[in-house]
């Protein structure tokens, strides 16, 4: 089983173009959504997170328990869910502002050893207190137990207090990391070249970079494939989160949730890889919101 541990928000979305767009609730958060996406692919799942109890967080766990995630490690408390206001541009790249005060998921608590196979790690949870310490443990003593431990750090600069602080933060799962998935923007705010990382101790750097495709850096080198275009683009968000779920959903079904596999995989292994991840991604900005694909939808072509 492969847990995702972090926030769940409610986006407020545009229904349609121009400044003063009315607003849409759906769903998400960069781990829930990874959480969602291995659920609709069929891969065993849980989610580790602190829900509201209000009624957005009554919609967030539904929909786990409506996309197969198992949720016997989700909290809830009375404090309010987190929100992101979501402006999208002409070409449909995506842009957040956060409401995060007092809300549930910073307040997760350590749930204590988990018997898994994976965990991934990432986004708000990895900057906001007291939560970013409870996952950044749970990683470090996840790592110690040969547990495969995914990190996405799926930057929010405006909500980075102390950056060296979080640099030391990402730099010290990253080492233990088996998969590291980030985007050229993360990358370029990290101040840490895929290169770097991988001397550090990660098994693989995936990097995202919109339309110009996926690289994959690895011990044997630097594999490349393009964007998946052949739906159309509706908007981009919960693309990387699409990208992170489908590599995850890819290294379980080949056995590969190991990071001595994953620093060892081939050039054509990468491929298939970040193809499968490309065409969960190209799925997911083919309609407005963070929905990535079922399985049987990918089966449909």
């Amino acid at each position: 089983m492969i847990v995702s541990g972090g926030e769940a928000l409610v986006d407020l979305v545009p229904i349609e173009r121009g400044p003063l767009s009315p607003l849409a609730p759906r769903l998400g958060g960069g781990p829930y959504n990874v959480a969602v996406g291995l659920g609709r692919l069929e891969v065993p799942t849980a989610m580790l997170t602190r829900l509201s109890t209000d009624a957005f967080g009554d919609a967030l766990l539904a929909r786990l328990v409506e996309s197969g995630v198992d949720t016997g490690l989700v909290q809830r408390g009375e404090e309010p869910t987190t929100l992101a206001v979501v402006t999208v541009d002409e070409a449909g790249h995506a842009r957040y502002s956060f409401h995060v005060e007092g809300t549930a998921d910073r307040l997760v608590t350590d749930p204590g050893p988990l018997e898994v196979d994976a965990l991934a790690v990432g986004t708000l949870s990895l900057l906001l207190e007291p939560g970013a310490s409870v996952y950044t443990e749970l990683a470090r003593r996840g790592a110690e137990r040969g547990l495969f431990v995914s990190l996405d750090p799926n930057i929010r600069p405006a909500l980075v207090g102390d950056a060296d602080e979080v640099r030391g933060r990402l730099d010290a799962i990253a080492a233990v990391a088996g998969l590291v998935k980030l985007s050229d923007e993360d990358a370029a705010w990290w101040g840490r070249e895929p290169e770097e990382l991988l001397a550090a101790g990660a098994g693989a750097v995936v990097v995202t970079r919109g339309a110009e495709g996926l690289r994959a850096f690895t011990t044997a080198g630097v594999v490349e494939v393009p964007a998946d275009t052949s739906r159309p683009l509706v908007d981009t968000i919960g693309a990387g989160d699409s990208v992170h779920g489908a590599l995850l959903a890819h290294l379980h079904d080949h056995d590969l949730l190991d990071r001595a596999a994953v620093a060892d995989l081939d050039a054509d292994g990468w491929r298939d890889a970040l193809g499968f991840a490309a065409r969960v991604a190209g799925w997911t900005c083919s309609r407005a919101g963070a929905e990535p694909p079922t399985r049987a939808e990918l089966a449909q072509g």
